[in-house]
């Protein structure tokens, strides 16, 4: 089986031993997300560190509130795959929500313009991120990454013609509505991620997560599905590959 992480934050100090341990468990793609103008330079760097990275460059909901400068000019990179992270988060409210609204209106504008994909984060703002991309349009390739809702959310992205990317808190015990949403997704707009270095998959919880975690986030899901693990391997693969581009 072969996999790909299509949403991690990869350490630059360890990246070598990361990717080979990621490799070695079947992991032969990763996506390393910008959240900010700092994260998405270091990213494009990693990436260009190792043929099995690709990076994001975008504001995450937290950093809403320090604006979108320097990130456009980012999207240039040969090694950049996507807008994004980028969303509204109101559990934390770290930044002002009518912040995290105009900078996530903004990302997908910029979407639009470079004809890119759009990775969205969102927690407790479903209402109002639906909202925005009905306004400004969602672009033709769009992901829920790390989805946390339940099968309404999951209806609702889907009609939107989106993708929902699952992370380790498919495998959790109390996830119930996590996994209903996952039963409703399509394998032709499914995806998994182990967002690491968080949400590390059950039997793994309470260690740092890794890329090389992922096989156990697809496992959960083949068991949601009722498939063997190597079909939803085969799908996310095809998926993500083609979500961004990544070429044969």
């Amino acid at each position: 089986m072969r996999w790909i992480d299509n949403h991690c934050h990869l350490e630059s100090d360890s990246l070598t031993e990361v990717v080979d341990q990621a490799s070695a468990a079947g992991v032969e793609r990763m996506i390393d997300i910008g959240t900010d103008a700092a994260t998405s330079i270091a990213a494009i760097s990693k990436a260009a560190a190792s043929d099995r990275v690709w990076a994001t460059v975008g504001v995450h909901p937290h950093e809403a509130r320090r604006g979108i400068g320097g990130i456009e000019a980012l999207l240039g990179s040969d090694r950049v795959v996507a807008v994004g992270e980028c969303g509204l988060d109101y559990h934390y409210n770290h930044s002002p929500p009518d912040d995290q609204q105009t900078v996530f209106a903004a990302q997908i504008e910029m979407a639009h313009r470079h004809r890119m994909p759009l990775v969205i984060h969102t927690r407790e703002a479903w209402d109002d991120t639906f909202a925005i991309l009905d306004e400004c349009g969602v672009p033709e390739g769009t992901v829920f990454h790390c989805f946390t809702g339940g099968p309404g959310e999951a209806r609702a992205a889907l009609d939107r013609g989106a993708y929902l990317s699952f992370s380790g808190i498919v495998s959790f015990p109390s996830a119930d509505d996590v996994r209903e949403a996952a039963g409703l997704c399509p394998f032709d707009r499914l995806l998994v991620e182990t967002d690491s270095p968080y949400l590390a998959p059950v039997p793994r919880r309470g260690k740092p997560n890794v890329p090389a975690n992922l096989p156990l986030v697809g496992e959960a899901l083949a068991r949601v599905h009722g498939v063997p693990p190597e079909v939803v391997a085969e799908h996310t693969w095809d998926n993500a590959a083609g979500f961004y581009r990544l070429g044969p």
